[in-house]
């Protein structure tokens, strides 16, 4: 059983950064695909980007190409997402998740969750 605590959210306004962190524990971390998601009230989890297990394969929304990036450091079991250039509609609770192989587009693609953290961007 893998558990995934996010870090890093705050709020802050628009044209800044943020910088999360997910720490895992309780698996192998090196083993797992991550993704970041994020869900905006009333709105659906939608997804953000996603890492396979050594770094190899990155995926992004096309929202946040360009803007924020994806790492992870097994050696620290930790997926990072660095989010710069901000803007009020990345407002959201952010959610890091974990999946064997590769990562996928489909929140139900994945099999372990953190509890999310929330990001605010004032304009």
């Amino acid at each position: 059983q893998v558990q995934l605590v996010e870090s890093g959210g705050g709020l802050v306004q628009a044209g800044g950064s943020l910088r999360l962190s997910c720490a895992a524990s309780g698996g192998t971390f090196s083993s797992y695909a991550m993704g970041w998601f994020r869900q905006a009230p009333g709105k659906a989890r939608e997804f953000v980007a996603g890492i396979s297990w050594r770094g190899g394969t990155i995926y992004y929304a096309d929202s946040v190409k360009g803007r924020f990036t994806i790492s992870r450091e097994n050696a620290k079991n930790t997926v990072y997402l660095q989010m710069n250039s901000l803007k009020p509609e990345d407002t959201a609770v952010y959610y890091c998740a974990a999946r064997d192989n590769i990562p996928s587009y489909s929140w139900n693609q994945y099999n372990y969750w953190g509890q999310g953290t929330q990001v605010t961007v004032s304009s």
